[in-house]
Formats: C-alpha cells, structure tokens, sequence
C-alpha cells in the first residue's frame, strides 16, 4: 500500500465531518427510525453503503485514467478539494438555519423497501461522483495507487458512513430534537461548516 495511514486518519475525519452535516440520508434514516424502529431504519444504512463504495471506485479509477492522460491534473484536483471544502462550509454556515424537506417515497415500511430507498438515496444524486472526484486526489496521490490501496478507500468510504448512520438510528430520539430544534440545527450546521473550512486548508499542506 501507499497511502499513509496518517493520509487514512485525515480522509476518515473528512468522511466523518460530511456525516454529521444533515441531508437525504439523515432525512430517510430518521424517518424510518421513528416509524419503525431501528429494525426499519439499519436496512436503509446497508443500501446507502453502495453508493458509498461505487462512487469513490468510479471516482478512482476515471481520476486514475485522466492522470495518465494530462500532466499537473492532480495539482489542479488537489487545489479543486481545497475549494470544495472551504465552499461547502461556507455554504453550510450560510445556511445554518435552513430546514431539510422529507419524502414519503423513502420511507415505506419493509426491510427490502428500506434497502433500496438508501441505494436510491445514495445513487439518486449525480454530484456525489463529482465531489469524490474533487475530493479524493486532495488526500491522496492516486496515480500511485494500487489496488489493496483503493480497496482502503472504498472501505473507509463505506464504514465511516455506516456506522454513522447505524448509530444516528439507535439513537434516533436524540436526532429527532436534533432536527426539530432551529437553534440546535443552527449549532450543528455553523460546527460542521468550520470543520470543512478546516480541512479545506489542511489539505494544501499534506
């Protein structure tokens, strides 16, 4: 392998900061937790895990093959990661005190219907490949990666959300005033948006 498992620790942080910023998935997971439990809510967190792992092999490999192609690609990519951090916290922190809408598509009763509204969650918004695209070459060098090293960052990319969203499920309760109270939401979002800013200027330096 050639990645660090200080370049891991850093990418596994990053994976876990955008975890704790609310979106679809939260929205799907929550949901189902409060009509049916945890045992309604942990089918949703196993599809979500396929987006999860899809979208950063795509991400690898089409990166890998645009390196390969065009010289200095990967400084560019590393300064894009560096923007989309420091963009996406200020956005977060912009708007800090906006709601999250739900769909009732997501959250029909079943465990198979739980399995795919989080496939469906996951793989329904083409911009995830775009931001792992943007993402992973300001963490790692990927044409230097081998495959026992993307097989690290798929499996980062899948646990670090997985146990995020199992435990947000158990503990649905506490998420649920979470997302019900503005001034908690504000506190939450204004966190999760300076955490990205902060990665954002790490990641020129590593």
């Amino acid at each position: 392998m050639t990645i660090t498992l200080t370049d891991a620790a850093l990418y596994a942080g990053a994976l876990f900061i955008l975890f704790l910023t609310p979106g679809p998935v939260w929205v799907a997971l929550i949901a189902r937790a409060m009509s049916g439990g945890f045992h309604a809510a942990w089918p949703l967190a196993l599809g979500v895990v396929v987006g999860d792992v899809i979208w950063p092999l795509v991400a690898v490999l089409g990166v890998t093959w645009i390196v390969s192609v065009f010289d200095g690609f990967m400084i560019a990519l590393r300064w894009i990661a560096c923007l989309m951090f420091l963009g996406m916290g200020w956005l977060i922190i912009r708007n800090r005190d906006a709601t999250i809408a739900t769909d009732s598509r997501l959250t029909r009763p079943g465990m198979w219907a739980g399995f795919m509204a989080g496939v469906v969650v996951i793989l329904g918004n083409p911009k995830a490949i775009l931001f792992y695209m943007g993402v992973l070459p300001g963490f790692f060098d990927l044409s230097l990666l081998t495959w026992p090293d993307i097989a690290a960052i798929c499996f980062l990319s899948m646990i670090v959300p997985l146990l995020g969203n199992l435990v947000l499920a158990r503990f649905v309760g506490q998420a649920r005033q979470l997302l019900t109270s503005p001034e908690a939401l504000r506190r939450t979002n204004v966190t999760a948006g300076i955490l990205l800013i902060a990665v954002g200027l790490v990641i020129p330096f590593t």
